[in-house]
């Protein structure tokens, strides 16, 4: 069973920065990506980090938000710029791994003030 432990998140006011950070027990995932849920909505896809070190992310953070990978830690990070009020949500990171599936992060509440 991977386990994945994710750090970072917390208060913020508006313009400034985070970063969290996603470890996984194991190497060999295909892509690992973040997703958040706000209170009320949906979970929503934020970014991804594929094997192909390329990346994606959403329209709505695009240019502010920054995935990273560092394999040898085997870790994502996702570093928050320009945090809107909007950004506010509960940050789950996810890794998918070839033939045995997505596993998730317990998730790290992020609150950006006005």
């Amino acid at each position: 069973q991977v386990e994945l432990v994710q750090s970072g998140g917390g208060l913020v006011q508006a313009g400034g920065s985070l970063r969290l950070s996603c470890a996984a027990s194991e190497s060999g995932f295909n892509t690992m990506g973040w997703y958040r849920q706000a209170p009320g909505k949906q979970r929503e896809w934020v970014a991804t980090y594929y094997s192909t070190d390329t990346t994606a992310y959403a329209d709505s953070v695009k240019g502010r938000f920054t995935i990273s990978r560092d394999n040898a830690k085997n870790t994502v990070s996702l570093q928050m710029n320009s945090l809107k009020p909007e950004d506010t949500a509960v940050y789950y990171c996810a890794a998918l791994f070839f033939r045995r599936g997505t596993y998730w992060g317990q998730g790290t509440q992020v609150t950006v003030s006005s």
